[in-house]
């Protein structure tokens, strides 16, 4: 299963975002909670996208998602921005700057690719579905 959804550069696109891979991680099957979880990295990575970088030449963003076995990457791109993508580190009356901590928490990888004018930032993350016999992916630790 995998998607393309390009929305416009703004803020509603968020939410557009978050319904469209809802919907479709549901109709595979995929437990509640990674779809939380992959919806939760899919806001951060657009809200980011929306606050720090350019549109893309058409003037959209454009997210992705595609699922395989019992993963899924997510990725937003973009037109880019003066700086690179990265986790930062705020301190604990910041009033912003948790974003990438959040998906670098939540996903099992994420990263940055770079193709021409367009940046996109990706992330992996466990998407485990209805046939594994009631197992439960454990948190990892925070650290």
């Amino acid at each position: 299963m995998s998607s393309v959804v390009l929305l416009p550069y703004a803020p509603s696109s968020v939410a557009v975002a978050r319904q469209r891979l809802s919907t479709d991680l549901q109709d595979c099957g995929v437990f509640s909670t990674a779809i939380d979880d992959a919806v939760l990295v899919v806001s951060e990575l657009m809200s980011n996208a929306l606050r720090h970088a350019h549109p893309l030449p058409s003037g959209m963003v454009k997210v992705t998602w595609m699922r395989s076995d019992d993963h899924i990457e997510v990725a937003v791109s973009d037109g880019g921005a003066a700086t690179e993508p990265r986790a930062g580190r705020p301190t604990l009356s910041s009033l912003g700057g948790r974003g990438l901590g959040i998906v670098e928490y939540v996903a099992e990888s994420w990263g940055v690719r770079h193709d021409g004018d367009t940046t996109t930032v990706w992330a992996i993350l466990p998407a485990p579905h209805g046939s594994m016999n009631g197992q439960i992916r454990v948190l990892k630790e925070a650290g």
